[in-house]
């Protein structure tokens, strides 16, 4: 791994094998990667840890999917690298999906020789400006020019990730600085700082919640994010405040708990048909957990507290706010805290707030077929603490609002950019991150195919992923909606798609196929026991709305 210099106790590496030592001192053990030839010397030194991996994905797309699911199901830092130019444009896909998501994706990619960059000569993968192309999504960008700077690159990396909001952040190293020979020294992992909240919004933020007559809590994705699900749970149950979670914030409280309400269906100004939306129409006080509040859709009337690691998120949505800008597990912790000295624990809404979700949960109106039969034949065939990461489809829609979830960082979903396609790579690098958890990808047969090549990566390195295929032979969602728009009539949204029985064999995986509901419960269960990749095929015909 390079050659010890006694003389000065710093070590002879290739920038290369400065930048594998480092991310292995950062604690990297897995690294989503396409090798290629600027890249060279930044994947043989892998060979110098026998505990770290690196999983070769068929599509850079995967590479940057993969590592959102696998940073988002771990809490930790995920890991792409990819050649320079159109490696990194392939991959910019699955870096937007990790910046809507806020989750923790470190990008290493390549660059074409130092003195040609910017020098538009036809070199190749070459893009002028190539770093600009990933600024919109990216929340800290660098070019590493020298072997020698690559430790303090790194080291830069890791601070962006670690603190204020997780977003993903991009390195570009040349191929020379890669190979080049320099004298570096040991790598330490700098230590990190706790941020401070302010104390006076913490006390505004209580008095609102002790005096509120109707409070409810919104919680998002950042709750998961930042482990904060006790501390959620610990106030809504002091104060008896009924709890409505995002698609992303689902699992941050069990949905067995008599405090959760669910997830509201859509996006409604109040007349929608979901009871949810009626409920929150009648709250006075509401406390926004770790999202941006952009489908709540709150009255003037109704006073908005919201927790949010993100200064810029506060009130962007809803002017009439109360902010506190910190992490959602300290932020909660210290309103409970306040709220404590301010009020004894409230009585018990048990016997309320159940009527409030039977009703839901058997209103004609919010129940939607097939799809509510297929999402209950999905929630029965998998365990309680099993993982579902879900794509751009109609069962998938349904399935937010009303999939029950008992666990913090077992929902996941492509968050507000919709990425179609990003359900099953995401949910390969949510495998590679809990191997010891079933994890269910569900899919519609167009967004499947956007990366079913990964199929093969899943044999190859024993990701075994379940993956269900929704298949109605279109884009289904656009073909209902072109349909009612414009006097039945659609275009472009037909698709010819293979015999995924076939499909499956040809990968070297196991295929089944579901007709029903109980049928797909009964291949789920099956599926899981077996510990092999699987894919699952329900042929199904045109839908209703799921909104």
């Amino acid at each position: 791994m390079g050659q010890e210099n006694k003389s000065d106790d710093k070590t002879e590496m290739t920038g290369g094998q400065a930048l594998i030592n480092s991310l292995y001192e950062e604690g990297v053990r897995v690294i989503f990667g396409l090798p290629g030839v600027q890249m060279y010397h930044a994947v043989i030194p892998v060979l110098d840890y026998p505990d770290m991996k690196f999983i070769t994905t068929r599509h850079e797309q995967a590479t940057t999917y993969m590592a959102d699911g696998y940073s988002r199901a771990s809490g930790d830092i995920g890991v792409s690298m990819v050649v320079p130019g159109p490696g990194l444009q392939n991959a910019s896909a699955g870096i937007t999906n990790a910046y809507s998501a806020s989750a923790q994706v470190l990008v290493i990619a390549g660059q074409i020789n130092r003195d040609k960059i910017s020098k538009d000569v036809g070199m190749l993968h070459e893009i002028n400006d190539q770093i600009d192309i990933i600024k919109p999504i990216t929340k800290w960008q660098s070019r590493v020019l020298d072997a020698d700077k690559i430790q303090d690159a790194v080291k830069e990396c890791f601070y962006h990730l670690r603190t204020g909001r997780p977003r993903p952040v991009e390195i570009e190293i040349p191929p020379e600085t890669l190979s080049d020979l320099a004298e570096v020294g040991s790598y330490i992992p700098e230590e990190l700082p706790i941020p401070s909240i302010d104390g006076s919004s913490i006390e505004e933020a209580a008095g609102l919640l002790v005096s509120s007559v109707s409070p409810v809590i919104w919680a998002g994705g950042g709750v998961n994010l930042s482990d904060a699900s006790r501390e959620l749970i610990s106030l809504a149950e002091y104060l008896q405040i009924p709890v409505l979670t995002t698609a992303e914030g689902k699992g941050s409280i069990s949905d067995k708990h008599y405090l959760s309400l669910g997830t509201p269906q859509g996006r409604s100004t109040g007349e929608s048909k979901d009871e949810l939306r009626d409920f929150f129409n009648k709250c006075d006080v509401i406390l926004a957990v770790g999202t941006r509040f952009n489908t709540a859709n709150p009255s003037d009337s109704q006073k908005v507290i919201q927790i949010d690691i993100d200064q810029e998120e506060i009130g962007r949505n809803n002017d009439n706010t109360v902010g506190i800008v910190g992490d959602a597990k300290r932020g909660l912790e210290q309103l409970l805290f306040a709220v404590r000295s301010m009020t004894e624990a409230r009585a018990s809404r048990k016997e309320e707030l159940e009527k409030i979700v039977f009703s839901r949960n058997n209103n004609p109106k919010t129940r939607v077929e097939p799809q509510a039969s297929f999402v209950e034949a999905l929630r029965e065939g998998i365990p309680e603490d099993g993982i579902v990461v879900t794509d751009m489809t109609i069962m998938a829609y349904y399935a937010r609002a009303h999939f029950p979830t008992y666990h913090p960082r077992s929902y996941f979903t492509s968050s507000y950019t919709g990425n179609l396609g990003s359900g099953y790579p995401t949910a390969l690098g949510v495998k590679v991150a809990k191997p010891d958890k079933p994890v269910i990808s569900v899919s519609g047969d167009g967004g499947f195919l956007f990366n079913s090549q990964e199929l093969s990566t899943a044999v190859q390195f024993g990701i075994n992923v379940v993956a269900v295929v929704f298949n109605d032979g279109a884009y289904g969602n656009v073909k209902r909606d072109m349909k009612n728009l414009f006097d039945n009539k659609s275009l472009g949204v037909e698709l010819v798609n293979p015999d995924f029985m076939k499909l499956a064999d040809a990968y070297g995986v196991v295929g089944m196929r579901a007709d029903t509901p109980d049928g797909l419960k009964q291949c789920l269960q099956e599926a899981i026991s077996m510990e092999k990749p699987v894919l699952i095929e329900v042929p199904i015909g045109e839908m209703p709305s799921p909104f």
